[in-house]
């Protein structure tokens, strides 16, 4: 076959001697890389193959390996030769002089001051360059005629590299109907070229030259998993499988640093199992807090981006599995993640009727509190306690928590957005954005409880670990602060931070106050047993003025069982987080 080439190059050579003078250098280009380095080692691999290989600049920071230059029908016929003998990589293709900047390889080389070759080499012969002549863009007239010569194949081909450049949107069909102009004009425009419609021989080059070698870099390749019986393209030439950790095949970023990472969703399960995961997704640190949520009864999409990483995740159940996927980019390469996502859509296909086992990997994996198979929880910035002052769920809790928060939650679920703040008492109302009915909620004695009398603070003294807040008993030592605050009283309780916002109870279960934050007395140091509440009369005060009504404790005596308060602060008691 190879002898075959050199003869038709042959022919070409001698019936058009002059072809070099009219038409413009061609090449082959065998890859892209995206860092100088990366690009000399693979250039010199090359080098040590083939004697035509130069290496240049192509912009954007990327590096292309190509070998020429030739003519544009001897490039194709190297093109064909060198993939038909497995030389070069499958997605190999034909590049023009126009599309390089500054040659690295070989240094010091000028192969882009040199001719067209009007004979092919053999895949050992070394070439011989003399200077090309380039001829001038294409009128309008000269665009319509070479472009009407392209096969409908390479007219898809150059509607996907428009598609890519997201100025096309829609179908991939062949037909250069309206959609189409109005694209090849974006494109025109984007790169300070007339507005025609119709792009010339050397915008289609650079266009789709520009779009191989992104496809290249990303080396978009159909994937067959058959652990997660999942088909799929995915960027292989970013990311590399890792792990099965159930229900998640992970592929994992080649590159340590980036934030590159495809999840493969694959359990049984039916929609109560899908509504469980929509939920259970939404606290990895993975889904950001900002973003699209949105559950159906036979699928769910999450969205999102922070300063981080952006993620797109989607999952559906038949017949009894859930499958689905969820790409993890860096947040400053969207442009990247979009085409990356339009590709995972179009092509994600489930097969087989069965899941991925729900304990595969499970004895590899790493079995922290914080991590869900594999993937960290999202930690809050910050937590506190608060609770339950009437049935529509608001809460209160301290101004602490709230300060400087992109978001609040209650119980880490139900996102709750600021009423008030009363920066002098040191307390904050929250109101849930959506209906809550607790199960209790506070019932307040407004007159001060007896000096030395024993009072509990309930509150998640270890911000949530334990999953349900905590008693902790003390006395009420002081009915004012340290500095004679009125609206404040001390305690002689041993107190946490994740305490703070918690309720303060009397020996009968009314609530009597609310637990603030010690104060910043600077240098000094108070000792760990000694607290602060905020009174249950002043805090009245405060919240009528805002237009809160508290319930009033009436008729409440006696002390009620530790048990019973146990429970009386469970369900009143919330954790309220900062995000951020």
């Amino acid at each position: 076959m190879i002898k075959l080439v050199k003869i038709a190059a042959f022919l070409i050579a001698v019936l058009t001697p002059q072809l070099s003078l009219a038409q413009s250098s061609f090449w082959v280009q065998v890859e892209a890389q995206p860092n100088l380095r990366k690009a000399q080692e693979r250039a010199r691999a090359y080098a040590g193959a083939f004697e035509d290989v130069n290496g240049f600049a192509i912009g954007s920071g990327w590096y292309a390996i190509a070998m020429g230059p030739y003519t544009e029908d001897i490039a194709q016929l190297r093109l064909r030769a060198l993939r038909r003998e497995n030389l070069v990589p499958r997605d190999s293709y034909i590049a023009s002089t126009g599309d390089f900047r500054q040659q690295f390889w070989p240094i010091g080389g000028s192969a882009l001051r040199q001719p067209s070759l009007t004979t092919t080499p053999t895949l050992s012969e070394p070439t011989a360059p003399v200077v090309p002549v380039v001829i001038a863009d294409e009128t309008p007239r000269q665009a319509r005629q070479s472009e009407s010569k392209l096969k409908r194949s390479e007219k898809r081909e150059l509607q996907s590299a428009l598609k890519w450049e997201g100025v096309y949107t829609a179908g991939i069909d062949g037909s250069f109907g309206a959609g189409t102009r109005r694209a090849m004009e974006a494109y025109q425009i984007s790169i300070g070229a007339p507005a025609t419609g119709v792009l010339t021989t050397k915008q289609r080059d650079t266009l789709m030259s520009a779009y191989q070698a992104e496809v290249t870099a990303l080396g978009l390749t159909q994937v067959i998993d058959d652990t997660a019986l999942i088909q799929i393209d995915l960027p292989m030439g970013e990311v590399e499988f890792d792990r099965y950790e159930a229900p998640f095949a992970h592929y994992a970023s080649k590159n340590k640093n980036s934030a590159a990472h495809v999840l493969l969703i694959s359990e049984p399960g039916d929609s109560n199992t899908l509504a469980g995961l929509y939920d259970i997704m939404q606290t990895l640190d993975i889904v950001p807090l900002e973003g699209e949520r949105k559950l159906s009864r036979n699928s769910f999409v999450l969205s999102g981006s922070n300063d981080r990483l952006q993620s797109y995740t989607y999952a559906r159940h038949s017949e009894g599995v859930i499958k689905g996927y969820t790409l993890i980019w860096p947040t400053n390469e969207s442009r990247r993640k979009d085409k990356i996502l339009e590709t995972m859509k179009a092509s994600f296909t489930p097969f087989g009727d069965a899941a991925m086992s729900p304990t595969r990997g499970a004895r590899n994996s790493d079995q922290a509190v914080d991590l869900l198979a594999g993937l960290e929880i999202r930690k809050p910035t910050l937590s506190h306690s608060g609770f339950y002052i009437d049935n529509k769920g608001t809460v209160l809790t301290t101004a602490a928590i709230v300060g400087a928060c992109e978001q609040v939650t209650l119980d880490q679920t139900y996102l709750a957005e600021i009423s008030s703040v009363n920066e002098a008492l040191g307390i904050a109302i929250l109101k849930p954005k959506e209906r809550i009915s607790p199960i209790a909620y506070a019932a307040f004695d407004l007159t001060p409880p007896q000096l030395k009398s024993e009072i509990a603070v309930a509150g998640y003294s270890y911000q949530g670990l334990l999953g349900a807040p905590t008693v902790t008993y003390g006395t009420l030592d002081d009915l004012r602060g340290l500095a004679g605050e009125t609206g404040q009283q001390r305690l002689a309780l041993n107190a946490l931070p994740g305490d703070f916002g918690g309720p303060v109870f009397d020996t009968g279960g009314a609530v009597v106050g609310i637990l603030l934050p010690q104060p910043d007395l600077g240098a000094r140091k108070l000792p760990p047993e000694v607290s602060f509440a905020a009174k249950s009369g002043a805090i009245n005060q405060a919240l009528t003025a805002n237009g809160v009504k508290l319930s009033q404790a009436r008729g409440i005596s006696g002390q009620m069982d530790p048990i019973d308060l146990s429970g009386l602060a469970a369900d009143m008691t919330v954790l309220v987080s900062c995000w951020n």
